[in-house]
């Protein structure tokens, strides 16, 4: 069964960093393009980043580009988004999912799994 979970989420103040990961079980990540999407407070789910099955190609919403780096580790089986210069609009519960297949369709998966797991919740506060 294709379970995603999602940590590393937490409180920090404008200009800070966090580093969320994307952890696969009960299947092989390498295969995948995986996404990173948020929900913001009130707002739908949004998607903010993808890449494909191998690492070598990499897609942004223009919100996020320069300040977030998406990658992954196919040997730990694990996604990872690295968020710099936070500002407080990028308060969300921050999800990964899968595609159905290996590339990305602009910043999303595509083909994406709807398997949606808890998330972390990412608080940009002074």
């Amino acid at each position: 069964q294709l379970q995603l979970v999602e940590s590393g989420g937490g409180l920090v103040q404008p200009g800070g960093s966090l580093r969320l990961s994307c952890a696969a079980s009960g299947f092989a990540l390498r295969y995948y393009a995986i996404g990173w999407f948020r929900q913001a407070p009130g707002k739908e789910r949004e998607g903010i980043s993808c890449i494909n099955n191998s690492g070598g190609s990499t897609a942004y919403a223009d919100s996020v580009k320069g300040r977030f780096t998406i990658s992954r580790d196919n040997a730990k089986n694990t996604v990872y988004l690295q968020m710099n210069s936070l500002k407080p609009e990028d308060t969300a519960i921050y999800y990964c999912a899968a595609g159905s297949v290996a590339v990305c369709s602009g910043e999303m998966p595509l083909g994406v799994i709807p398997a949606w797991g808890q998330g972390t919740l990412v608080t940009v506060s002074s």
